[in-house]
């Protein structure tokens, strides 16, 4: 015979179930989108009071479901199963979103570029290099990671990316990254990286069209700013360091 208190547990999920199923996800309080989700991996348990406790950990859903494993481990109740449900799911929808864009096989200019590429970096906690190919009538050849760095830097192969251009026989390239920071503005070495690039590009006769930031809630096109032509002006390193706070200063 069932306890009392499995009865009632199970009553609240049935009911937090069929709210879910009547009003969607949209009518619930972040701690009720984690409580649901916490049903799958915790049979057996109160989950509203682990919910609060992630809550209170790590200050909102995002930063539950963006939390390492090991520090969701350190919160009272949260085993390694359900921490790795809880770290999976942004993965999961990043393949979603990706999946989708397989109907896609046309990119008209860097907004497209950028709408398309910024799925690719949901739930990112390390730096990754995106390269995007299109044939001279703007067609979609190829997308794909060429690259993935630590939290702080991302080391981008140019030898990589010049490769699987002339592979795929590409007139036009974006070249895309993620700043896990959040922050937006391009660093020393991602000037001068886009720089390298453009002349790579060129010397195969491909044109190097952007190069994309991607932010947590956010993008940066750097030719769609002054950083591009800033950038593709550049000499050396040395040049990019002294002149990066401010990409309108003319170089002596």
């Amino acid at each position: 015979m069932a306890a009392k208190g499995d009865n009632l547990h199970n009553g609240h999920r049935e009911r937090l179930r069929a709210r879910c199923r009547k009003d969607g996800l949209d009518s619930f309080e972040e701690h009720e989108v984690l409580e649901l989700l916490l049903f799958y991996a915790i049979p057996y348990q109160d989950t509203n009071l682990l919910a609060h406790r992630l809550l209170q950990r790590f200050g909102s859903l995002a930063g539950v479901l963006d939390a390492p494993e090991e520090e969701l481990q350190k919160v009272k109740g949260i085993g390694e199963n359900t921490a790795f449900l809880l770290k999976i799911l942004p993965s999961v929808y990043r393949r979603y979103q990706i999946s989708l864009q397989k109907k896609v096989t046309y990119i008209a200019g860097e907004t497209d570029a950028a709408d398309y590429l910024q799925n690719w970096f949901v739930g990112r906690t390390h730096e990754f290099v995106l390269l995007m190919l299109l044939d001279a009538r703007h067609r979609l050849l190829f997308c794909d990671t060429v690259n993935e760095g630590t939290a702080t830097t991302a080391n981008i192969y140019i030898r990589k990316i010049v490769q699987t251009a002339v592979q795929y026989e590409a007139t036009f390239a974006f070249v895309a990254h993620n700043h896990p920071s959040g922050e937006l503005l391009p660093s020393v070495q991602d000037l001068h990286a886009t720089k390298l690039i453009y002349d790579a590009l060129a010397s195969v006769e491909v044109q190097l069209v952007d190069h994309i930031i991607v932010s947590q809630n956010d993008y940066l096109s750097l030719s769609q700013s002054e950083y591009f032509d800033y950038a593709i002006g550049l000499g050396t390193a040395s040049d990019t360091e002294r002149n990066v706070a401010d990409p309108s200063t003319e170089q002596e």
